[in-house]
């Protein structure tokens, strides 16, 4: 299970057929961004100071921001954030700035800025008057797991469980978010929780308005648990009950791979991860999965080398701009 280790791309405009009077059009920002054309993006964006608003200014430079992110340019997006100089008589800066301003450090590295900066969004998002909103408590999740994320990735578990937990608190009936804290659970090796959270999330599940509609979240979970006791032909099996319902699913086409090379199956294994790169690129096309089928090359072919370059090759023609291609290890 891989946390999103890279700046968050922008929601979607709203569903219009053009710009209203006065906003600035983000419908090609949009396609650019959803293409992972984020060098295009960065050149159609070259002249935000030219918005006619400040406000929009802001905006677009703020995708600026996330294209340079996204290119790994981390100290020229953080140098981009610095430079602006929101107006008083304006509304607060985007979120999308708030949030680029606060997880920019951790790549920069300057961990404990990034921390205080996360804490302190958080703080200001939870302040809100209407922090009940959707939105506001999409984004209050957001903040919060990137937070934990990070605090799992070093190490601090009981911080990391106490924001997930307080995730779990605040949004009881989202499946989605209560699985992560028993994702966190069996991470640390506390088996018993785990299973404990995992069952809370079938209820939750069971007891929502469209049970159906969870099926695959449910089977990757029971899956995990199979992986914990070894027993990865039951794996192997929630996994392709996921991949049949939806064949684009990339973490189960990942994990299944992982399963059938942990039973030995190495030639399967590369199979499932070379036919999901090949019918369903945009999902798979990943740098875990990439990672995954690599070590598999190495571990199956004396030539692994070429083979290798061949895939690296394709992946230059086909991945987005943000894709990390040193995942190859070539």
């Amino acid at each position: 299970m891989a946390a999103a280790s890279s700046p968050t791309s922008p929601p979607p405009p709203p569903a219009t057929d053009a710009a209203a009077p006065g906003l600035p059009d983000l419908s090609i920002p949009y396609d650019l961004a959803t293409r992972g054309q984020w060098q295009a993006l960065l050149s159609h964006l070259s002249h935000p100071a030219h918005a006619p608003h400040p406000h929009h200014r802001l905006l677009l430079s703020a995708l600026s921001a996330l294209s340079l992110a996204k290119l790994r340019r981390f100290t020229d997006a953080a140098a981009l954030l610095a430079s602006l100089h929101p107006d008083p008589a304006c509304p607060p800066p985007p979120f999308l700035i708030r949030l680029l301003h606060a997880i920019l450090p951790l790549f920069l590295p300057d961990r404990p800025l990034a921390l205080d900066r996360l804490f302190t969004l958080l703080s200001s998002v939870r302040a809100r008057s209407d922090a009940g909103h959707p939105e506001w408590r999409r984004r209050d999740a957001l903040v919060a797991s990137l937070l934990a994320a990070d605090h799992l990735a070093h190490r601090e578990f009981d911080v990391a469980l106490a924001l997930l937990a307080d995730i779990a608190a605040r949004e009881p009936g989202d499946p989605v978010l209560l699985s992560r804290l028993a994702y966190a659970h069996l991470q640390i090796g506390n088996l018993a929780a785990a299973s404990a959270a995992f069952r809370h999330v079938e209820s939750v599940a069971a007891a929502g308005e469209d049970p159906a509609r969870h099926a695959n979240l449910l089977a990757r979970n029971r899956a995990l648990e199979f992986i914990v006791a070894k027993d990865y032909a039951a794996a192997v099996r929630e996994y392709e009950n996921c991949i049949e319902a939806d064949p684009a699913d990339a973490v189960a086409l990942n994990n299944k791979a992982l399963c059938l090379m942990y039973s030995r199956d190495l030639g399967d294994a590369i199979k499932v991860l070379e036919g999901a790169l090949e019918r369903v690129p945009t999902a798979a096309l990943n740098e875990t999965v990439v990672v995954n089928l690599c070590s598999m090359y190495e571990l199956a072919f004396v030539n692994h080398g070429e083979v290798k370059r061949s895939l690296a090759e394709w992946i230059a023609r086909v991945a987005p701009d943000d894709f990390d291609t040193s995942c190859t290890r070539m």
